[in-house]
């Protein structure tokens, strides 16, 4: 049971991050969780769900990703 507690939480934990660092971009992603089904297999294997996003929010996320080109405003 041990083990259970620490994956989920691990991954609440990152999920917390996550969220943390999109704000700081200035971006939400109102879906972004655990995905439950996941949570369910014996142990549990943890995956974040995204969720669905708007276009200016894809594009947000992109830029926030791509690193800056040199020379570029």
């Amino acid at each position: 049971m041990k083990a259970t507690t620490g994956a989920v939480g691990t991954a609440q934990e990152a999920v917390a991050e996550l969220r943390e660092a999109l704000a700081r971009a200035g971006i939400t992603l109102p879906s972004l969780g655990l995905d439950v089904v996941t949570l369910a297999a014996e142990p549990p294997r943890p995956l974040v769900e995204l969720g669905c996003c708007t276009v200016e929010t894809a594009r947000l996320l992109a830029a926030a990703v791509l690193p800056r080109e040199e020379g570029r405003s």
